[in-house]
């Protein structure tokens, strides 16, 4: 048998099968960090990788095409100025340790890149290419069978596994991206053995920590990575390898090594502990609402408590997204198969209270509309789930606009600024089967472009969703940041001499530095004139068809350093109907300037 060190190659070539909201992503920064490495996405998704393959990607998320301009399609040669516009942030420089600022460069030359970062169709030929095979696809709740409702849906994620051990080459290393359940690295390994008995092969779990909306800065700034492996040589070696991919631009001492179980049960662990915190403060917001108490407030004491802390303490309509609801009951799911029914029950009281919240919203909306909607307008500001992202998926806002469905209103107005209208229709029509929901079917409801014709002659406007354009207030300094973020963006020059030029995460930098100080007139996108043209559109693209028809952009990852326009509110406020009612789910609305526009505000835990 060959020795483990010749089992486990270096590393030249990942793939990552799943172009979805993990897979483009990880992907996407992984080429970006490592210009030497050549990562594909695949995905049979036809219609999915065209538009990772175009202008119009498939997903919003801040920063996200800037970091895919560059891997994707390569970069041109550029030259800077390596000295700060404003020379007084010198000194706040000179306070990061082991850079020598006066030792640089005045002008610096950053050669072209070669793009490493590609999209395709050809799922089996290029797991065979791979040393390192990335499993990222989705692994929804089960919804019927054993398990129903809580058990996690593997039928995609057992597919993928199949068509992994047909075609990876003997020796790449099997990783699961995935949020899988605990001891899914052994349903792999069987996978692999039967078709392919005698050939080994590593498996480790890497699983993903991203929240929709800071996706980029999770991937550029983590917290933690962590993988987890065998607890043999050749699994010691496979982590090795992957922790090397990641080395390129993560501190050694943020990558966590464990044994492969406890990275696949962390992962579903840690996002049920935070979903319990929310649930958490939601349930005393209801008490707050009773007692006269603020929720902002309680949060605030509480928060500052360093055995607590503030993290995730944010009362609202609820959460939603992808991974919350179905983590905890996966993790239900195994408590109980496990016998720990108490245990099972406690974690399925966070959902029970996550919908309680966002229901009781719905009913307080109602009740303050003299219990009916029959001949009224209502409007909803956010329909993703959070802001800053086009995930919907268990969006509170769709289940609050069901509830009101059964009222009987003129009409249900949508507004979203990172989600495309045409997207939101269809997934309506698909979830809302019981009853005619769209207009253009006989139903009230009307998805708009504009958040001014959303508005407008709206008897209520409800904000789901806690987008800075929604806000009247300043948003507060967030301490959920990645814990290596800077907190300010200063001018990040001068860089230092290097012999291998400056790294990418500090052209990054200097790149979000320059757009946060263009101003809005200037409409620059690559202000160090990067970037080379990208991928020119077949005639009949439906996406831009879609920009010609309805102004609607599927563009809008790149330029995450620009300020937000918001909303002007007195304008809202003029051309709603009386009495004009406000309903703030996220708590970014201060009542008193609203009170001077003439709007009643009601808001969770106030």
């Amino acid at each position: 048998m060959r020795a483990v060190q010749d089992m486990i190659r270096p590393v030249t070539n990942i793939c990552c099968v799943g172009a979805g909201y993990v897979g483009g992503p990880t992907a996407a920064v992984m080429a970006y960090q490592n210009p030497h490495l050549r990562v594909t996405v695949v995905d049979k998704n036809e219609q999915r990788i065209r538009r990772w393959n175009s202008e119009h990607l498939p997903i919003y998320e801040p920063g996200l095409g800037d970091i895919v301009r560059i891997a994707r399609d390569g970069s041109r040669q550029f030259q800077f100025t390596n000295e700060p516009i404003d020379q007084s942030q010198r000194p706040h420089l000179l306070n990061f340790p082991g850079r020598n600022f006066l030792q640089h460069d005045a002008q610096i030359t950053v050669p072209a890149r070669l793009p490493n970062l590609f999209f395709s169709t050809q799922v089996g030929e290029c797991i065979r290419e791979a040393d390192i095979v990335l499993i990222a696809v989705n692994t929804p709740t089960k919804m019927k069978g054993v398990g129903a409702g809580s058990a996690t849906d593997m039928t995609s994620f057992e597919a993928v596994a199949s068509e992994v051990a047909q075609h990876a080459r003997p020796g790449a290393i099997i990783v699961e991206k995935s949020t899988v359940p605990c001891r899914t690295a052994d349903l792999v390994r069987n996978t692999m053995a039967v078709h392919r008995p005698g050939i080994h092969f590593e498996i480790l779990s890497n699983p993903e920590f991203l929240a929709a909306g800071t996706a980029m800065k999770d991937l550029m700034y983590p917290d933690r990575v962590l993988i987890g492996s065998s607890p043999t040589p050749s699994g010691r070696l496979a982590s090795a390898a992957l922790a090397s991919v990641y080395a390129a631009w993560v501190p050694r001492s943020r990558i966590l090594t464990t044994n492969v179980y406890s990275s696949e049960l962390a992962k579903l662990v840690a996002n049920s502990m935070l979903a319990q915190r929310i649930s958490s403060i939601n349930s005393i917001s209801a008490i707050c609402e009773k007692t006269g108490a603020n929720v902002d407030e309680i949060a605030a004491s509480i928060g500052s408590d360093p055995r607590i802390g503030d993290k995730f303490l944010k009362a609202g309509i609820g959460f939603g997204g992808s991974c919350f609801k179905k983590d905890i009951l996966s993790l239900v799911y195994l408590a109980e198969s496990l016998g720990l029914h108490e245990v099972g029950e406690y974690w399925r009281q966070v959902i029970v209270m996550n919908e309680y919240q966002r229901d009781r919203f719905s009913r307080r909306v109602i009740a303050c509309l003299n219990n009916t909607l029959a001949g009224k307008k209502i409007t909803l500001l956010g329909y993703a789930f959070k802001a800053n992202t086009s995930d919907t998926r268990e969006s509170p806002a769709l289940e609050i606009i069901k509830t009101l469905l059964v009222e009987g209103p003129r009409e249900i107005a949508i507004f979203d600024p990172c989600c495309n209208p045409v997207v939101v229709r269809a997934e309506i029509k698909a979830l809302v089967r019981d009853q005619p929901a769209l207009k253009e079917d006989g139903g009230p409801i009307e998805v708009y472009s504009s958040a001014y014709e959303a508005c407008a002659s709206s008897h209520a406007v409800l904000i789901t969703t806690e987008f800075d354009e929604f806000r009247n207030t300043p948003k507060a300094a967030s301490k959920d940041e990645p814990a290596s973020l800077p907190t300010k963006s200063p001018d990040p020059r001068p860089f230092p001499n290097r012999p291998n030029g400056q790294t990418e995460t500090e052209l990054l930098s200097l790149h979000k530095y320059l757009l946060s100080n263009a101003s809005t007139a200037e409409n620059v996108d690559d202000p160090l004139g990067r970037y080379v043209p990208e991928p020119a559109c077949e005639s009949d693209c439906p996406d831009c068809g879609l920009i010609k028809t309805s102004g609607y952009s599927t563009a809008g990852n790149s330029g995450e350093g620009r300020p937000k326009t918001r909303l002007d509110w007195s304008k809202i406020a003029s051309h709603m109907s009386k009495p004009k009612w406000l309903f703030d789910g996220k708590g970014i609305i201060n009542v008193d300037e609203m009170s001077e526009h003439g709007v009643r505000v009601e808001s969770v835990g106030r």
